[in-house]
């Protein structure tokens, strides 16, 4: 998952020069990118590895900043989450930030990324959670 990130971010970096350098304030960046996915189309599947890969930059950003860690779900968490992993925080809890910036895009602007971790209890001391 991590070297899949890490392309997708240099190729759309290179690209668009999108400041994605793995900081909370880049997850404003994503809520922005999904809003422009989302007025360009209203078809998530037409945009779906876009989407992936924003959520898994996302997972990732909790990695580096959060404490989180990479885990692939079991049956019955793929069954919840729709997603074949997510990443679990230092406190237990598994979370699915790829569904996150999916529902972003289904719903739009009250499902900030940014917003939800900045929200979050705990991470002054490293820790958050993103559903």
């Amino acid at each position: 998952m991590r070297s899949g990130v890490a392309e997708f971010v240099r190729r759309v970096t290179a690209r668009n020069r999108l400041p994605l350098d793995y900081s909370v304030a880049s997850l404003r960046v994503v809520d922005r990118v999904v809003d422009g996915l989302r007025s360009a189309t209203s078809d998530s599947r037409s945009v779906s590895p876009e989407l992936f890969w924003l959520g898994a930059y996302v997972g990732e950003v909790l990695v580096r900043r959060a404490g989180a860690v990479w885990v692939d779900f079991d049956a019955e968490q793929r069954k919840l989450f729709g997603q074949p992993t997510g990443v679990r925080m230092p406190d237990g809890r598994i979370w699915n930030p790829i569904g996150k910036v999916a529902k972003r895009f289904e719903v739009g602007r009250e499902e900030s990324v940014q917003r939800m971790y900045l929200l979050l209890h705990g991470r002054g001391r490293g820790r958050a959670v993103i559903a």
